[in-house]
């Protein structure tokens, strides 16, 4: 499972699993993107949990990855982060795009995912790519001043 997508303002950038030597480069990008980061703890455990986890590379370097667990024919995008520097540029859409691809060839009909109502910039990329909201999980997760709500989205996979 590897692939070299390009966009005319960006080299190419190639999609392949994350591996253990992998971990500490995501979550440094994790750390320095989230208020409230996972622990590199939490990356390991997915990988060793057997998650779909992708990191995308442009010259030998980390500048983004995702978490996707699968069960059946439903995934649920646990984490997804652009390193700082590479974000504004498209490769947000890039990877959802390669993700919702490679989900398709495996059959997956439904994908989800959570996101802060606040973060505007990945709703409106959700809302590009179909998602819906199924529902709203109430103090989902931590925030500077208490809580703050998720939205739940769906997208199915079935659909164009």
């Amino acid at each position: 499972m590897s692939a070299v997508l390009a966009v005319p303002q960006l080299p190419p950038i190639q999609w392949q699993p994350l591996r253990e030597e992998d971990m500490a480069d995501v979550a440094a990008i994790e750390a320095s993107v989230y208020v409230f980061p996972w622990t590199i703890g939490n990356f390991r455990d997915s990988l060793l949990s057997g998650y779909q986890c992708t990191g995308g590379w442009i010259q030998g370097e980390l500048i983004a990855y995702a978490i996707v667990m699968t069960a059946l024919e439903e995934a649920h995008l646990l984490n997804i982060a652009v390193a700082s520097r590479w974000q504004g540029r498209g490769v947000g859409a890039l990877f959802l795009q390669h993700l919702i691809e490679d989900l398709r060839k495996q059959q997956i009909e439904m994908l989800y995912l959570e996101v802060r109502p606040s973060n505007t910039h990945a709703r409106q990329m959700y809302d590009r790519f179909g998602f819906r909201q199924l529902g709203l999980r109430r103090d989902y997760y931590p925030a500077v001043t208490g809580r703050e709500d998720a939205l739940f989205l769906g997208l199915n996979l079935g659909e164009n």
